[in-house]
């Protein structure tokens, strides 16, 4: 994975590259249908600045639509785009922003992808929000669901259900040991034919397009030497366990993924522990050196002081025998 950037990435490991910079302008340097998987999260289109840099609402649609460009030119003909967007309301009034179908439509309608499905994901451990409708004046349930967007040039993108099965229900364990207790082979009144086929052990259940994860991280590589060297991990931040669905699904090892808002690089140390190649960019430096700490399981805190401190006076830092942790 050799690509020609006019700059050193910020570090590197085995697998892959964090580079400090604007993605779009670092991307044009890619060459065009050579990645397999773009997975990000980016800022979202809130009525409030956050620290992490979210554009206002009016104009996030026709800001993201420049990525979204640059990335269709850069994907491979199989490869796909995987938007998490989180929901958010107008200002001052309890109806909710229609910006993530906005952002649907137009990529759809305008940059040419197709959606090749649609996925929402549920964090139960979410925060009630927004505060003054659900906490103070009761009068909308709390937000606890984000839209996922799975972007694809063609119908017919490379994707592979069997590698994210999950585990099978007690009900469907017990009919497994025993089908003929629990059915007999027939046509049911909507008209599938349950066949024999059905009683048979696939390894587990095809997941859903509902992906309950909780984001719920208390511990771990990442936090553990942000507390150690007295900063602030990166607000907004995905669980492990969101890209490792998809980078399971959509590629295979040695492909090439791709996060254009990288943050605290959940996605490329998940990259990195199932053997695929990845590039992550972000814009601030802070972010980035923090990023650094999920490749460090393996390193001592001098060590881990030593590689931050380095990458923040802008050296290029690798991190032999990086040990990703994906918390």
């Amino acid at each position: 994975m050799e690509f020609n950037f006019d700059r050193q990435p910020a570090y590197r490991t085995e697998k892959g590259a964090m580079f400090c910079g604007n993605s779009l302008e670092l991307m044009a340097k890619m060459p065009d249908n050579s990645i397999d998987l773009v997975m990000t999260s980016p800022p979202f289109a809130l009525l409030r600045k956050k620290e992490y840099g979210n554009e206002d609402q009016h104009e996030y649609v026709d800001w993201l639509i420049e990525f979204g460009k640059m990335v269709f030119k850069k994907l491979k003909p199989e490869g796909s785009f995987v938007l998490d967007l989180g929901g958010a309301y107008q200002k001052g009034v309890p109806t909710r922003s229609l910006y993530q179908f906005r952002v649907l439509l137009r990529f759809c309608d305008e940059i040419g992808f197709y959606l090749a499905e649609e996925f929402y994901w549920y964090n139960p451990s979410k925060l009630p929000s927004p505060i003054e409708w659900v906490n103070k004046r009761k009068i909308r349930a709390k937000d606890s669901v984000n839209t996922v967007w799975w972007f694809s040039k063609t119908e017919w993108p490379k994707a592979d259900v069997s590698k994210v099965l999950t585990e099978y229900s007690e009900r469907m364990k017990k009919l497994l040991k025993a089908p003929d207790e629990f059915y007999s082979p027939a046509k049911r009144p909507s008209g599938h034919d349950i066949g024999t086929g059905f009683g048979k052990d696939n390894g587990g259940a095809i997941p859903s397009n509902l992906l309950q994860i909780s984001n719920s991280e208390s511990n771990g590589t990442y936090l553990s030497g942000c507390k150690m060297l007295g900063i602030k991990g990166h607000p907004a931040r995905f669980p492990a366990k969101l890209p490792e669905f998809f980078i399971k699904m959509l590629t295979e090892p040695g492909d090439i993924v791709v996060d254009i808002f990288g943050g605290s690089n959940t996605t490329g140390s998940v990259a990195e522990n199932l053997e695929r190649k990845w590039i992550s960019f972000d814009l601030d430096i802070n972010y980035v050196a923090a990023s650094a700490l999920r490749f460090t399981a393996s390193k001592s805190d001098d060590e881990i002081r030593q590689i931050h401190s380095n990458i923040l006076e802008k050296k290029m830092v690798y991190i032999e025998g990086a040990k990703s942790e994906s918390n």
